[in-house]
């Protein structure tokens, strides 16, 4: 698994956006930058990099994590996606994942050859209530999109996906919210959601418990490096985790 930051800082544009970790990152390490200004990083051209040995620092293989410090779709960074759509196009090798709470500017912004999608990218589509679920989901049904993941993330409410669950969706993550302001998450909302999946037979993975999880009416508050290990002993997960699975194209 592979990070790449083409570029960095995002505007605040739903709920789920509050208390978001990127701010809350910059500030813990005193960064120059500035969390809502879209600025491009010195890693924007990752992907084709070579090394001496003329071997690409990204692996053929590899699982890219892609714009965790911002949003792919950021209407900020239009001036620079068309040069990373090419990166990702000429990588065909590797798997591409972004998150994205701005679905609703792909079809806009897709690459003229786009089609029905390129083989080595996979989208999640973020809702974090159901406002942003009814809102959203929708319009990622009705994208071209071969590889579809739903992120709901992160999660302040209990919420009903079940009218967009099918084949057509690789898997729904779910997770609570970080940080020390972090809104509380009901475990019985994971569970729910889980069992949504399981009756329409789509994969499911509780990624992370947040730093706040509501549970059997205790409140755990779990630290940052505990978060991911407590998901997992959770032990519900449905079926395997589709994009560390996925084999590479």
């Amino acid at each position: 698994m592979v990070f790449w930051n083409p570029w960095h800082g995002c505007t605040k544009i739903s709920p789920g956006c509050k208390y978001c970790y990127v701010y809350r990152q910059d500030k813990m390490y005193g960064s120059s930058k500035s969390s809502s200004e879209a600025v491009k990083n010195r890693d924007f051209g990752l992907p084709m990099r070579r090394s001496r040995n003329g071997s690409y620092k990204i692996p053929a293989g590899s699982l890219v994590l892609t714009c965790l410090t911002s949003d792919f779709l950021l209407k900020e960074a239009d001036e620079w996606r068309e040069e990373a759509w090419e990166m990702i196009r000429n990588r065909p090798d590797c798997t591409f994942l972004f998150f994205t709470k701005r679905i609703d500017r792909f079809s806009e912004i897709m690459p003229d050859d786009w089609g029905d999608g390129y083989e080595n990218v996979m989208i999640a589509c973020s809702v974090e209530n159901q406002a942003m679920a009814d809102y959203r989901l929708p319009i990622f049904k009705s994208l071209p999109i071969r590889h579809r993941i739903i992120a709901a993330a992160p999660l302040i409410e209990k919420i009903d996906i079940s009218a967009y669950l099918d084949k057509d969706i690789a898997e729904v993550d779910a997770s609570g919210e970080s940080g020390d302001d972090a809104r509380i998450c009901d475990y019985e909302w994971i569970v729910d959601i889980r069992r949504q999946c399981v009756e329409k037979d789509v994969p499911f993975f509780f990624h992370s418990t947040g730093a706040k999880l509501l549970k059997d009416g205790k409140l755990y508050r779990i630290k940052r490096k505990h978060q991911l290990s407590q998901a997992e002993k959770a032990g519900i997960n449905f079926k395997t985790n589709y994009y560390e699975q996925t084999p590479n194209p």
